[in-house]
Formats: C-alpha cells, sequence, structure tokens
C-alpha cells in the first residue's frame, strides 16, 4: 500500500469523534470491535499523516504513557514521571539505564527510520535489554513479509503473537513491532505508539481470534486516547503560538518553538540566556496557563504544553 499524500498541518477543526465509536472501540468480539476500531482509526487517519510539528510531541506524548505501561507489565516501578526524569535529566554521555533506554525505543517508534524493518533485528532488542540473537530471524521474517494480503489489524496482532512465543521477556517488543507492522499497513510514514498502554495483561494468555479481538479492541481505546490527547495538545499549541510576551528575552522564540516539539524542557541556559532568563520566562508562561510544570518539585523542574 502506497502512502496517501500527507497534509502539512492537521484540519483547524478536527471531526470530532462520534459517540457510537467511542462507546464501541472498547468491545470485545471481533466483528464488532474491527468495524468501531476502523471507524476510530479512519477519523484518527489525517491528524497521524499531519506534518504539524505538535504531532512530533503527540508522539512523544503516546510513547511515555507506552512506556509505563510496558514497565508496569514487566513488574517494574518505573512510571511516566520517573521514566520522564531518566531521559530528561540525563547528561550527555550518561547511560539513561533500562528504563531510559525503553523510552528512547518507545520514542524511536514514532519516527520514520521505524518502518526501516531490515534495521530491526539489530537495532530493537536493545531497546528492551534483549539478546539480539534471540529474535533476530522473527523479526527479519516480519519485516520482509509482504502487508497488502492480511487486513492491517489481523496482521500486526499475529505478527506479535510471533514475538511473544519467544518468551514473556518479549512482550514489549511484540507491543512495538505490532503498532509498526498497523502503520506500515496503513501508510503512515511514522506509526503511532496505540496498543501497549490499552491492553490489559490478561490478554496476553489469550490466542487466536480472543487474541485479535483483544489487540483490536485495545487498539480501538488507544484511538480515542490518541485523539483526545492531539485535540488537547493541539488547543495548547495554538494558545502559546499566538501569544505576545512583551519584552521576550533573546532565546523566547527557539524556546516557544522546542515546547512545540518536545514532551518537556528544563529551565536551563540557552544560546544566549543565562539560566535565570530561562527560568523568568518559564515562570511567566506558566502564569499565563500556556505551560504546564510537570514534576511538582521544587528544583529540577521540568516544564511542557
Amino acid at each position: 500500500m502506497s502512502p496517501a499524500a500527507r497534509s502539512p498541518l492537521p484540519p483547524s477543526n478536527p471531526p470530532a469523534l462520534p459517540r457510537w465509536i467511542r462507546q464501541g472501540a472498547g468491545r470485545d468480539d471481533v466483528e464488532t470491535v474491527m468495524f468501531f476500531v476502523g471507524a476510530a482509526i479512519a477519523v484518527l487517519d489525517p491528524i497521524a499523516r499531519s506534518e504539524d510539528p505538535v504531532g512530533i510531541l503527540w508522539r512523544k506524548r503516546l510513547a511515555l504513557s507506552s512506556a509505563a505501561a510496558v514497565s508496569q507489565l514487566e513488574g517494574r516501578r518505573e512510571g511516566e514521571a520517573q521514566l520522564r526524569d531518566a531521559f530528561a535529566l540525563r547528561r550527555p554521555g550518561d547511560d539513561p539505564g533500562p528504563a531510559g533506554r525503553m523510552l528512547i525505543g518507545w520514542r524511536a517508534l514514532g519516527e520514520a527510520r521505524a518502518l526501516r524493518s531490515v534495521d530491526w533485528p539489530v537495532r530493537l532488542p536493545g531497546f528492551f535489554d534483549l539478546p539480539p540473537d534471540a529474535s533476530a530471524e522473527v523479526l527479519r521474517d516480519l519485516g520482509a513479509r509482504f502487508v497488502g494480503r492480511t487486513p492491517p489489524l489481523r496482521l500486526a496482532a499475529e505478527a506479535s503473537r510471533e514475538v511473544l512465543a519467544l518468551g514473556p521477556a518479549q512482550r514489549g517488543l511484540a507491543l512495538w513491532v505490532a503498532d509498526a507492522l498497523l502503520a506500515r499497513a496503513l501508510g503512515w510514514d511514522r506509526p503511532v505508539p496505540l496498543l501497549a498502554s490499552h491492553l490489559p495483561r490478561a490478554a496476553f494468555r489469550l490466542e487466536g481470534e480472543a487474541w485479535l479481538a483483544a489487540c483490536a479492541s485495545a487498539w480501538g481505546r488507544g484511538a480515542v486516547a490518541a485523539l483526545d490527547l492531539h485535540i488537547d495538545l493541539a488547543r495548547r499549541a495554538d494558545a502559546l503560538r499566538a501569544t505576545h510576551l512583551r519584552r521576550p528575552g533573546k532565546d523566547t522564540v527557539s524556546t516557544i518553538t522546542a515546547l512545540l516539539t518536545e514532551d518537556v524542557l528544563a529551565a536551563q541556559a540557552g544560546g544566549e540566556a543565562s539560566d535565570r532568563a530561562a527560568r523568568r520566562l518559564f515562570d511567566r508562561l506558566t502564569s499565563l496557563g500556556l505551560v504546564r510544570e510537570l514534576t511538582g518539585r521544587s528544583s529540577f523542574r521540568l516544564y511542557g504544553l
């Protein structure tokens, strides 16, 4: 399937998701849920294809949620706050640790390079601290598989089950591959992390049609949540773009531009401004309701839309 033409910006008024899609996207019988999920993805499709910079931030927020969900599946303690800290507060050359590597992997899912399946056997296992040899053959086979012969949701769900057959340690990798293959089948240039945050632990015991139904239901809930998140971020981004600060600082323009694509920023010295000037700018943006402080700490604060 060749990708459709990408739109430079999303619609100025994103289509409201009908209530019948919201109510049906989480159903658990295959035929019904596939219909509702198809409708939800159709609404999401123009946003997934858009080149608006907010789409970069959107995918990063969804990646954070996915990484936190996989961390919970693995019985680890890192939630979104800990994962965000592990990534955002590291210094150049620091080892981000298992949590940071996993978040880096989920953020990589939102890039165009994620669809270069020839890189999968070498690149992907490291994100999940897995030995590369265990999954190399399966990843090569999935990457070379033609996607046009099988409906997208079925293709992606069955592919993830093949990775899961390698063992429970492969769950994060399986969910990553599922979203990547779904994006390829839909003709999206960059995948959107949808599945991991909405697939319950009990679903991993299922197989066959029951597994497909569980994945489809999770994709449906994921598409609805992703649409709601994008609407919120686009509204916040429009407000930030429209603001006119009195006496803007030297790095104000670059900071505002970065806030449209980055999950969080620290108040630190930039190309021309000092730490103090950066803190003043973020305090001002926060007081105007344009930016949020996302840690609740009095120090090592992180700011984002």
